[in-house]
């Protein structure tokens, strides 16, 4: 049996690209069909010795840049992929889905032959209301573009979904999406979280430290700024993290208790995790949440909103506490209390918890899955 990968884009290496690496590790000979791979990127470092297929549109000059504005493009980007059997194409196509519709692929005259299973991340946020990476609604014209275009690709998204034969949802929140919005059943398997033994090893009596840390993309849809805006005002010494568009602003609204670390080694980042008193989440709506269980996975307990995938991996008194409001004032009011709340919290029931979502349980069910509903060995 022939399998083939398929995903949005590589251009960062986050739990999505995680997700895709582990699928192929199960699939070594599968090639990974994307719009486009940025080279140089951290993706593309990641999947460097992996076939890699780029589309027609991974061709053109600022391609990575290019792609949101010609969304619209992206029937006719994965129409130009043939996973027709008779064309020495495939007999199963996994998709890992989020942003670009990557699913319901044209299987012309085999399409009672070749089945697809969808790994979806998230129906596409941009397109049912959720918040995004990029706070794109606060120009007129960009509003006005998208409220035309977004119109035809909820369209588009919706008839692409009933194409697909099975879906895997990555969260029971995310489930909770494709039913609504596709109108069809999936079964939840959680993304792989997994910290190498050599780290393990060097965390496992790490010293506590006097700080408390956040981080990953730093985008708008995470809500960062309210994270500095608490410590600010209780003056509270935090680590963050990583990059992206909204860096510089939320330098600009940081007092002097607050560092910013840049991009940093896994290594590093899962030492920073066991060093601090807690590691705090605020978005919304978060699909999954990656980042919450590689913090428990490290020891560290964790102070997330009472929101999406979250609520999933958290265990409220156990492995971490909620935020019932995503406002500063409502984490203050958790981390005045942090000294009796964590105290509560025990960092073996942390990595115990983490465990569940390790790779070698992602595999495995994910294998099953496939064996079950695809007939594929």
């Amino acid at each position: 049996m022939r399998i083939a990968l398929v995903h949005d884009y590589l251009k960062e290496y986050g739990g999505a690209e995680r997700v895709l690496l582990a699928l192929h590790e199960i699939w070594p000979e599968a090639p990974i069909y994307t719009i486009f791979c940025q080279k140089g990127s951290s993706a593309d470092k990641a999947f460097e010795k992996v076939r890699v297929i780029e589309s027609w549109f991974g061709k053109l000059p600022f391609c990575d840049k290019l792609i949101s504005l010609f969304r619209f493009l992206l029937p006719i980007i994965w129409k130009s992929f043939d996973f027709n059997p008779s064309a020495g194409g495939y007999d199963l196509v996994i998709s890992s889905a989020s942003w670009a519709i990557t699913k319901g692929f044209a299987l012309r005259q085999a399409q009672d032959k070749v089945k697809e299973i969808c790994y979806c991340h998230t129906p596409p946020r941009y397109l049912y209301g959720y918040e995004t990476s990029r706070n794109w609604k606060k120009h007129w014209y960009v509003r006005f573009y998208a409220l035309i275009v977004n119109h035809f690709m909820r369209m588009y998204d919706y008839n692409q979904a009933q194409k697909v034969t099975y879906f895997i949802a990555n969260s029971r929140e995310v489930a909770g999406r494709i039913k609504k919005f596709y109108r069809r059943e999936s079964v939840v398997i959680n993304p792989p979280v997994d910290i190498p033994e050599k780290v393990k090893n060097q965390i496992s009596n790490i010293k506590i430290k006097d700080y408390y840390l956040t981080g990953g993309r730093l985008e708008a849809a995470k809500n960062f700024d309210l994270i500095i805006k608490a410590c600010n005002r209780l003056k509270l010494p935090l680590k963050i993290y990583g990059s992206g568009t909204q860096e510089n602003y939320l330098k600009s609204i940081s007092g002097p208790t607050i560092e910013f670390l840049g991009r940093v080694s896994d290594e590093k980042k899962f030492n920073l995790m066991a060093e601090s008193k807690a590691f705090i989440v605020m978005a919304k709506d978060e699909d999954f949440g990656i980042t919450p269980v590689e913090a428990m996975a490290s020891g560290a307990p964790v102070i997330a909103y009472r929101g999406g995938g979250y609520q999933e991996t958290v265990l409220e008194g156990k492995t971490g506490v909620f935020v019932e409001e995503a406002t500063a004032e409502s984490l203050m009011g958790v981390l005045r209390d942090w000294g009796d709340l964590g105290k509560k919290i025990r960092r073996e029931d942390c990595r115990k918890q983490a465990e569940k979502f390790s790779k070698e349980r992602f595999k495995k069910e994910i294998i099953n899955f496939v064996e079950k509903n695809a007939g594929i060995t």
